[in-house]
């Protein structure tokens, strides 16, 4: 299945490349006649009939041969264009005439079918099975009339069929070749140039408007905030408030039975007054928030060597004679 896949995806761009190759897709039937009348153009053997005239809307040259022309979809390859003619080149927005004789074998311009009132004419690319135009002939056409395609862009470039009957012009190009382009057009309606220096102006202002807007809003604006919260103050710290080692929560500073138990332990192992001037100040700091170390409700102290802190010297007095 993948492979079947496969092999109509490579032969849809062949035929893609094929068809861009020789620009057959910009060919047209321009007109087509069913019944002439006795002032109906005569093909090389003298004889009046139906034919056929294709177009090319490109400014390049279109080589038609190998590509078909039928009235019959479900045979498009009923008549071929044959190759090694250079007639079959069609020149860029020139034209070329194939008689509907009904016998192919009359020359290359030379259709296998007759054009019949009521039918449809394709126009199929060289392989075979891409349709690339068409054109249908009404069954009430009268005779000498034709069915015909006529521009209606200033690019001559997009045709649409004619709803009614027209006067034959094999050979002539349908449409306003005096047509003005977009630029003739903008040139008569604005000599100096005015319109078009406007809508230039505004046209950049307004690209210029939108990047100002996309740098404000995706590059200035954060760049701002970084620099204003980098030059605020930093924010306090909010105290902490709820259980912590167990603890019940208590208000900020407020002694609890833990923290009076650890002093009454201390004073009670403790003796002299440097002991409780040392416990006193420890409670100061405690209770005035100048304890700066994230412990438990420990207080610890411990004696160092070497200092006076325990010297007995330090606590002697003179004794009144």
């Amino acid at each position: 299945m993948r492979k079947r896949i496969l092999l109509i995806l490579a032969l849809l761009a062949v035929s893609f490349t094929s068809l861009r190759a020789q620009n057959v897709i910009d060919l047209i039937i321009a007109e087509a006649m069913a019944v002439p009348d006795s002032t109906g153009i005569v093909d090389d053997y003298g004889r009046q009939g139906g034919w056929i005239e294709i177009f090319n809307t490109s400014q390049g040259t279109v080589n038609i041969a190998g590509c078909f022309l039928t009235d019959d979809r479900s045979n498009l390859k009923k008549s071929i264009i044959p190759k090694g003619d250079l007639r079959t080149k069609i020149g860029p927005r020139q034209t070329t005439l194939f008689y509907a004789s009904g016998n192919g074998d009359d020359g290359t311009f030379y259709t296998n079918f007759k054009v019949r009132p009521g039918s449809t004419v394709y126009l199929v690319s060289n392989d075979g099975r891409t349709v690339i135009d068409s054109l249908i002939i009404p069954a009430n056409i009268p005779v000498g009339m034709s069915m015909r395609k006529e521009a209606h862009d200033l690019r001559q470039r997009e045709f649409e069929p004619v709803p009614t009957p027209t006067v034959p012009s094999p050979g002539i190009f349908n449409g306003d070749l005096n047509a003005a382009s977009k630029a003739e057009a903008m040139a008569e309606k604005d000599p100096h140039g005015g319109i078009l220096s406007l809508v230039a102006v505004t046209v950049v202002f307004t690209a210029l408007a939108i990047l100002w807007f996309l740098f404000w809003l995706f590059f200035d604006r954060p760049a701002k905030k970084a620099a204003e919260a980098k030059n605020q103050p930093p924010k306090p710290k909010k105290e902490k408030k709820g259980k912590k080692a167990g603890l019940a929560e208590v208000p900020a500073g407020a002694p609890t039975d833990e923290i009076a138990a650890v002093i009454a332990l201390a004073m009670d192992m403790e003796q002299g007054g440097d002991d409780y001037a040392a416990i006193a100040m420890a409670m100061h700091l405690y209770f005035s928030d100048a304890v700066h170390d994230n412990e438990s409700f420990v207080l610890t102290m411990r004696p160092k060597e070497g200092s006076a802190w325990n010297d007995k010297k330090q606590i002697f007095r003179k004794l009144p004679r």
